[in-house]
């Protein structure tokens, strides 16, 4: 393979590493890949990165020499990852190794300051197990005000999910999330055989650069509260809006004041959640206040 990384194929062979799918392990054995996400994540060299699912050190090496005056923190579930972390990047002053599910720490705290010094705004770079790519990005983007940018691999349908627009089957609750904290910006799509073991699907790489609050693309009154009724209007994407929405009862709204917002907006009482844009989600929600 053209750009192997033999540094992993060897780690892999030297540890007789048990890859386990419960983590969902695809390892990137793919140089020129490692340099283009790092390139793509634009790191500098006074950055803080977060690296989410390290694996076993082939990108988390190249980040730590990018940001070399900076500091690189790796997040790994796998305990059995951390020793081999240890040996194989010991020379890296800058990196700090968590042996943590990145679903349950603390970003507010891991990212808002470092010996009670404030940091700058952190860059994620991840290699993302396809099982936690939403749930991972919807957290990231909820502590937007630490993060500057995220660079993440993800299944490729993934990545074109979350810079879809209304009317396509794969626009959803995800892509209002993604365009309303940041701006999406595709850049590689990455073969299935640049992985060990190979994965069923092709992957891409994609970047969001984060919004600054002021100047998110709309404002809502409420945020939480446009999120409810765009994550309603997905739950049953079938139906119409103004059925999907009034169906869940935690949300409070009648069908007849949805239909009367939506003729306000001079909207079909028809229309289906996916017809509909982050401005006129937002829109609707204040109408519903």
């Amino acid at each position: 393979m053209a750009g192997a990384n033999t540094t992993t194929i060897e780690l892999l062979k030297k540890y007789n590493f048990p890859i386990q799918k419960k983590y969902g392990q695809n390892f990137l054995v793919d140089d020129n890949i490692l340099e283009g996400i790092v390139r793509a994540a634009q790191v500098s060299e006074t950055d803080t990165i977060l690296e989410i699912g390290p694996g076993l050190g082939a990108l988390t090496g190249v980040l730590c020499r990018a940001a070399d005056q900076g500091r690189v923190i790796a997040v790994e579930v796998d305990k059995l990852l951390i020793p081999i972390l240890k040996e194989s990047l010991g020379e890296y002053e800058n990196l700090t190794v968590i042996n943590e599910d990145i679903l349950k720490v603390d970003l507010s705290e891991l990212l808002s300051e470092e010996d009670g010094v404030a940091r700058e705004k952190a860059r994620v770079v991840a290699n993302l197990p396809y099982y936690i790519t939403t749930p991972v990005i919807l957290e990231l983007l909820d502590k937007s005000r630490f993060i500057k940018s995220i660079t993440v691999m993800v299944q490729k349908e993934v990545a074109e999910r979350m810079q879809e627009g209304p009317g396509s089957k794969s626009y959803g609750a995800l892509s209002l999330a993604v365009q309303y904290y940041a701006l999406p910006n595709y850049i590689m799509t990455v073969s299935r055989n640049c992985f060990l073991p190979r994965p069923d699907v092709d992957s891409a790489v994609i970047r969001l650069d984060l919004y600054e609050e002021e100047d998110r693309p709309v404002k809502p009154k409420d945020p939480e509260k446009m999120f409810r009724i765009i994550r309603a209007a997905f739950n049953q994407r079938r139906k119409t809006l103004a059925n999907a929405v009034s169906h869940d009862a935690s949300l409070g709204f009648s069908r007849e004041e949805i239909v009367s917002a939506l003729r306000e907006m001079e909207l079909s009482e028809t229309i289906r959640g996916e017809a509909l844009t982050l401005e006129q989600f937002s829109r609707l929600s204040d109408l519903l206040g």
